[in-house]
């Protein structure tokens, strides 16, 4: 059996939604904690399903593992050296930051693939090329990666894209490395700041995180913790542009404005009125036509990949023509045909989509192809006319901590129901 997502729409939105703890910044803490040699407790953790994929990693490597709403224990004082290799590790992509913790506490990690959204290439040499820097030998073989060194040292690793991913796993690394490492083009997200803010609480010393120059002095022992995960900027984001779409005056909380700089300046170029009030934002949704913007997709602090398309979804109702320029994942387009399916008039290009607009939207049967292909079309199904059935939204679930009961006590109509897979 799988669920589905119904959605009836053409409903007002009204009320407060409070946003979840971020998402990536959640999925690399998690693994980050293995690094200590005792407990570590992390708050703020969003109810998603990669947590539960993280939380069956750790059990396999013996680590004693506590899960209580939003809160997440992580006692690794008795963990071993296990390799990961079971199908959990398919179930996300962000298991990879294993190989950067793994490899820095015993200097030897074997793990499978990771899985998670195919969004076009996404390869992770600039991961093993880091860990190779600082002495590891790779070799792989039956989609596994083993990842061995007699000693990890410290040494200056140049990214040649400022990729999240390798920046944090070569974080993980290096703190228990031999002497200084220094990471030039890193990339600069705040969750990136939250896993080095954890690292430091635990006993690491990491400075210019936040910049395009990480300096990492290895240390012999990382300790316990306690630590508050900062609040999901593509959640809120996902929110913005909902309350934009559907809403008439709707409160988010527990933002971060100057994390969503990007899409609140494209938001109000479009025409969305909004006030900024301390943590909060609220949302007045469009009276009159909304107007037509070209977005082109950059690492922070420019437009996040990730918003892409849920905001595609709303420039369905711009009056005249918009233009998408996806930079970071080339392939981030599997959407575009489901919201042609729903009465959307869009052409794919290499990289781009044009979106023609404003076209009424109706409810259809569509697939999320992707968890934030699954976020445009939770936005279309709230403004389309009729029904939205969504089939696969275990990808939704991967990203949004329940997004059906947030939707709903803004006055969505939505039910979930299975079907035969």
């Amino acid at each position: 059996m799988a669920e589905v997502i119904a959605i009836e729409g053409g409903y007002k939105l009204n009320g407060t939604v409070r946003i979840s703890g971020a998402k990536n910044a959640t999925v690399a803490l998690i693994p980050a904690a293995v690094l200590s040699d005792g407990p570590v407790e992390i708050l703020g953790v969003p109810e998603i399903s990669d947590v539960e994929a993280l939380a069956i990693l750790l059990e396999e490597l013996k680590c004693k593992v506590e899960v209580d709403g939003e809160r997440i224990r992580i006692d690794p004082t008795h963990m071993e050296d296990i390799p990961l290799v079971s199908d959990a590790v398919n179930k996300l992509r962000a298991s990879y930051y294993f190989m950067g913790a793994l490899l820095g506490k015993y200097k030897r990690v074997k793990i499978k693939m990771p899985g998670g959204c195919y969004l076009g290439p996404r390869p992770i040499d600039l991961h093993l090329k880091g860990f190779e820097a600082l002495g590891a030998k790779i070799t792989y073989e039956n989609d596994t990666y083993l990842l061995e060194a007699e000693e990890l040292v410290g040494t200056s690793i140049y990214l040649d894209f400022a990729s999240v991913g390798a920046t944090i796993n070569i974080m993980l690394a290096a703190v228990r490395a031999k002497g200084k490492t220094i990471i030039e083009n890193a990339a600069k997200e705040p969750e990136i700041i939250d896993v080095a803010n954890l690292l430091t609480k635990m006993g690491a010393k990491i400075r210019g995180v936040g910049t395009d120059t990480i300096t990492i002095e290895g240390v012999d022992y990382l300790g316990g913790t306690f630590h508050e995960i900062i609040p999901d900027r593509i959640e809120a984001g996902t929110f913005l542009i909902i309350a934009a779409a559907a809403g008439e005056r709707v409160i988010i909380q527990n933002i971060i404005p100057q994390h969503l700089e990007a899409l609140i300046s494209k938001l109000k170029e479009m025409g969305v009125k909004m006030d900024v009030v301390g943590d909060s934002i609220v949302v007045y949704g469009a009276k009159e036509g909304l107007k037509p913007v070209d977005i082109k997709t950059q690492i922070y602090p420019g437009f996040a990949t990730d918003l892409q398309q849920p905001l595609t979804t709303l420039l369905t109702q711009a009056q005249g023509v918009s233009h998408v320029k996806e930079t970071i994942y080339v392939e981030r387009f599997k959407h575009c045909g489901q919201l042609n399916k729903m009465g959307a008039n869009i052409e794919v290009g290499e990289a781009s989509s044009m979106i023609s607009g404003a076209t009424p939207l109706h409810g259809a049967r569509v697939e999320a192809t992707d968890l934030r292909c699954g976020a445009a079309l939770v936005v279309a199904g709230l403004i389309a006319s009729g029904k939205t059935e969504i089939t696969n939204v275990y990808h939704i679930d991967r990203g949004y901590d329940n997004i059906d009961n947030k939707l709903i006590t803004l006055g969505a109509h939505i039910t979930r129901y299975e079907i035969e897979d």
